[in-house]
């Protein structure tokens, strides 16, 4: 690892741990489950602390419903240890796509093509 890299670890958390998250990981951190998507969860001895590491771009949405409400202490146990019930319609977490290609664009949108018929529109002429 150079230098620069070292540097960035130490100031910058948005691309990665920092170096002080990876301390505070390896003295007090107890692994407790990895996610689908590579995230890994921690939690201090005494589970007063939990937290994430996450597997590439640092972004709350990627996280799925199950990790997040044990982030937040909504129930006790982990995921990896009871994990919760899924209904059949209910579909596969996926993080917030806002700002990428694969956005929704609602029809009328700018991103969006022109809709081939336009029979509930027409545009205003000057006379």
């Amino acid at each position: 690892m150079g230098v620069l890299n070292f540097i960035k670890r130490i100031f910058t958390w948005w691309d990665g741990q920092t170096l002080g998250t990876q301390l505070w990981t390896w003295r007090k951190g107890v692994k407790v489950g990895e996610d689908e998507a590579g995230n890994i969860y921690y939690k201090t001895r005494d589970d007063s602390r939990r937290w994430v590491i996450f597997n590439g771009e640092i972004e709350g949405s990627r996280i799925n419903p199950d990790w997040h409400g044990w982030l937040h202490k909504t129930w006790d146990e982990p995921p990896t240890d009871k994990p919760l019930p899924h209904k059949a319609w209910e579909k596969p977490h996926i993080a917030n796509m806002t700002g990428t290609d694969a956005a929704y664009a609602p029809a009328g949108s700018l991103r969006r093509a022109a809709p081939k018929d336009r029979a509930d529109y027409e545009a205003w002429r000057p006379e």
